[in-house]
């Protein structure tokens, strides 16, 4: 008899007969789980594991992949905050320093332009008021900016600070934009109940544009209203200000108490930093004389070229320069420095002692401050003729660089003696030279044929007869032109008649109206918004022309399957005139390179220093416009700014614009310290490697502006003005300096448009396109679109009238439009000129057309 137990009836039964059975040593089996089991996910507690967690697990035990690399300064928390705060009060004392050192003694007087932003606002008197010996500060120097009628430097004891105050004639709106580049603070002078007017508007459009640096805003007359109208006055001021100027304090200058507040503020002000001045070593003439060139002098001779030696003298700002590099005169040109002079500084903050300058390494100077006669002028520097940088702004063209292997000699005698035994031959009318080389002359053809000859008879006997006929012929000709004389003779005169009947007529209001009114520039300006509506609401699209085969007319574009994707060599078929620029291998990381290099200079004149430039072959205009009123601004060029190659400026239109502006127009362009005159060719904003360009600047999206003009590496300002007839220019866009890059490829595209004629399943007979076989033949690899989407080619021709047989990838529509893309690419004109004309008072016009209530008919 078996018994049979169970594990749970083992262990629970009482008696002993299961503890025997245990103790003979028969194993339990444990259960093991199968391929079933459940497997649970592992808890999330949300918490991950530190740092310090991670080096108690590993115990010091390193990786092996850590091994291998190189080790890394760990740093703890607390290191690295130290690090952090050390970082952080390192650039805040080079702020400071900065900042101290503005106006002080080791540094240059605080430059402050006043503006004048209303016709009724008298800037002379702010300036009158700042000059007077109660307001806190001591006037050491009258006339201290050349060119400028009204300028004087002050030094104020009090805050040991020395100020140069200039007033701006806002009528030369390049004036106002040369000193503004330079200018530490402008002071802007308002008017009590307006702020500013129409012209104010457009000079603060400008400024904002090209980088406005640090301001005040000051205002006249308050004080003589009672204290309710004062608050109300300020309260509505504050109102117009907010717009352009948020968070500004305005200040009230009638007394000597308010110019030493404003002074005060003057001196304390954050500056705000420009990028483009601020790596570039820069100052504003102070003293300028100018020394034509001797017959046997330095340079060019003088005489005829009108060339001689510009001494100018200023505070050096920016960077420290140097004598080696070009400087630019805003205005006039690129030009190289011979030496550089450290006279006394004429305004000095401490007269009572002299004062020893930093020494730099060109060499030891002493700098004093004081009495002119007591110290003569030091020469600071010297430049070397064989290390400075050259003048030259285009590339060496080779004209023989495309050319073929040069000929042999003996090929040269071959050539000789084939033109000495040359054979006459007997050709067609109107075979050149180079074709009848290839034509076979064989000696069965020597003798003329019967045709042949009876046609050179004809072809005799048509020229002998030609005078007989010219004769009667001539003779009629002049009896029809004695009439038709005679009959525009009368047209004249009924023309004079009506005339005079009609300003017979005329009287009042419209007759003065029309006398002041251009008809032609009415005439051109209707085409020009006409053009623009047109490229509006059909873009692109062009006539095939019915006189010219389209294969000819345009024979310099091609299709392409995708804008996007399809390839496009930027070194094909190169203009001319890009044997004449330069380019970078990178741009980005030349820039980045020169930009190290001038923040890390050390050498030359320092910031702060006043030197005395002699620049070499100056033309005598440049004299000429200092004695006419207008101050001078001379710029230090960074390596490779005086070369040409094609810039692209980004861009966006002004709103207050909105006169249509064609590509391959003439514009004026601000960009940085220089200013030129220029066609640039607009093309979209876009990170492809094809950009399609646009027949007019766009109002509602970003343009990209592609001209030749000198290399400027960025951050710039840019700004494009278009000059009217009446010689006023009108700004029509502003911006940055985007990259230079001539292997940007600009596209422009066409657009050929055809009728459905008739309309099957997935064919259609399309009409209008082109009107010949040969042109349908040429571009049936182009592939076509429509308006509605619908993509297809050519499959065949239809007779001989320019009927052909497309396909399409769905039914076409009847109202629908077959379209066929050209493409060709497009460079910029090279019409760059540095001269830049004198505008005149900017005006705003009365009446402006808008280009979307402009009909077309």
């Amino acid at each position: 008899m078996t018994l049979r137990y169970d594990c749970g009836s083992i262990l629970d039964c009482p008696s002993p007969h299961g503890k025997n059975m245990v103790a003979h040593g028969e194993k339990q089996q444990s259960h093991r789980p199968g391929v079933y089991k459940q497997k649970n996910k592992g808890h999330r507690h949300g918490r991950h594991r530190t740092k310090g967690e991670i080096e108690r697990e590993n115990k010091g035990r390193v990786s092996v992949i850590a091994l291998t690399k190189k080790q890394r300064k760990e740093q703890r928390k607390i290191d690295r905050k130290n690090k952090a705060n050390q970082l952080r009060k390192n650039k805040r004392d080079v702020v400071l320093t900065e900042k101290r050192r503005l106006g002080s003694r080791d540094g240059p007087p605080i430059l402050v332009g006043v503006v004048s932003l209303h016709a009724a606002v008298d800037a002379a008197a702010v300036t009158k008021l700042l000059r007077q010996e109660g307001a806190a500060g001591v006037v050491h120097q009258e006339e201290s900016v050349s060119g400028a009628s009204d300028s004087f430097g002050l030094v104020v004891p009090r805050f040991k600070q020395r100020f140069t105050f200039l007033r701006i004639n806002t009528d030369d709106i390049h004036s106002l934009l040369d000193v503004a580049k330079t200018a530490d603070s402008l002071m802007f002078v308002l008017d009590s109940t307006e702020g500013w007017d129409s012209y104010g508007d457009y000079c603060l459009s400008c400024l904002f544009a090209q980088g406005l640096p640090s301001y005040a805003l000051v205002c006249q007359g308050l004080s003589d209203l009672t204290v309710k109208k004062k608050v109300d006055s300020r309260r509505a001021l504050s109102k117009v200000t907010e717009i352009r100027f948020p968070e500004a304090r305005l200040f009230t200058l009638d007394t000597e108490q308010e110019v030493t507040l404003l002074l005060r503020h003057l001196g304390t002000q954050r500056q705000r930093k420009l990028g483009f001045r601020s790596r570039r070593s820069h100052l504003v003439a102070q003293r300028v004389t100018f020394t034509p060139n001797a017959a046997s002098g330095q340079g060019t001779p003088g005489g005829p070229t009108g060339l001689g030696t510009l001494c100018v003298s200023g505070y050096v700002r920016g960077r420290p320069l140097r004598a080696d590099r070009l400087v630019h005169i805003s205005g006039h040109g690129d030009f190289q420095l011979s030496q550089i002079d450290a006279p006394l500084d004429p305004l000095p903050l401490n007269t009572t002692a002299p004062r020893p300058a930093k020494p730099g390494k060109g060499g030891d100077v002493d700098m004093m401050d004081g009495d002119e006669a007591e110290a003569p002028v030091k020469v600071l520097m010297t430049s070397d003729p064989s290390c400075r940088e050259s003048l030259q702004a285009e590339a060496e063209v080779d004209p023989m660089d495309g050319e073929q292997t040069w000929p042999t000699e003996s090929e040269l005698l071959e050539a000789e003696e084939a033109r000495k035994s040359k054979r006459i031959k007997k050709v067609p009318k109107g075979t050149s030279d180079y074709q009848a080389a290839w034509i076979v002359d064989n000696d069965e053809n020597d003798e003329p044929d019967a045709e042949s000859s009876d046609d050179d008879d004809c072809d005799v006997d048509m020229m002998d007869e030609a005078p007989d006929g010219n004769d009667d012929d001539s003779q009629d000709a002049g009896s029809d032109l004695a009439s038709e004389e005679e009959d525009e003779g009368e047209e004249e005169e009924e023309e004079e008649e009506e005339e005079e009947v009609c300003s017979t007529e005329r009287a009042g209001a419209d007759q003065r109206y029309d006398e002041h009114m251009d008809e032609a520039a009415e005439e051109e300006g209707l085409q020009r918004y006409r053009e623009a509506r047109a490229n509006e609401m059909f873009p692109d699209e062009v006539d095939t022309p019915l006189d010219v085969a389209a294969r000819i007319r345009f024979q310099r574009y091609r299709g392409l399957k995708s804008f996007r994707s399809s390839p496009w060599d930027p070194m094909e078929n190169l203009p001319h005139n890009y044997s004449r620029i330069f380019q970078f291998q990178s741009f980005e990381r030349t820039r980045r390179r020169v930009l190290a290099e001038a923040a890390e200079e050390e050498e030359g004149a320092m910031v702060g220093w006043y030197v005395i430039l002699h620049v070499i072959d100056v033309p005598s205009s440049v004299m000429e416009s200092v004695q006419a009123g207008r101050p001078l601004v001379l710029v230090s060029l960074l390596p490779h700014e005086q070369k040409m190659s094609v810039m692209h400026l980004l861009v966006r239109r002004h709103p207050s614009n909105t006169e249509p502006i064609k590509s391959k127009e003439e514009l004026v362009i601000h960009c940085g310290f220089r200013r030129f005159r220029a066609s640039p060719i607009f093309s979209q904003h876009t990170s492809a490697d094809k950009h399609k360009m646009e027949r007019f600047l766009r109002p509602d999206a970003p343009t990209v502006v592609s001209v030749y003009a000198p290399i400027t590496f960025p951050p710039t300002g840019v700004l494009l003005f278009k000059q009217r007839d009446d010689g006023v220019q009108d700004l029509v866009a502003t911006g940055s300096l985007l990259s230079c890059d001539p292997r940007r490829i600009v596209l422009k595209r066409i657009v050929l448009s055809g009728h459905p004629f008739k309309i099957n399943r997935r064919s259609a007979v399309v009409r209008y396109m082109f009107f010949n076989r040969d042109d349908i033949m040429w571009f049936k690899p182009v592939e076509l679109r429509t308006k509605w989407g619908r993509r297809g080619h050519i499959k065949e021709t239809l007779g001989t009238h320019g009927h052909m047989k497309c396909v399409f990838d769905s039914q076409l529509r009847s109202q629908d439009t077959v379209l066929m893309n050209l493409y060709k690419r497009v460079y910029p004109r090279w019409t760059y000129d540095p001269y830049v004309p004198l505008p005149l008072p900017w005006f705003k016009r009365e009446s402006t057309v808008d280009l979307q209530d402009l009909d077309m008919e």
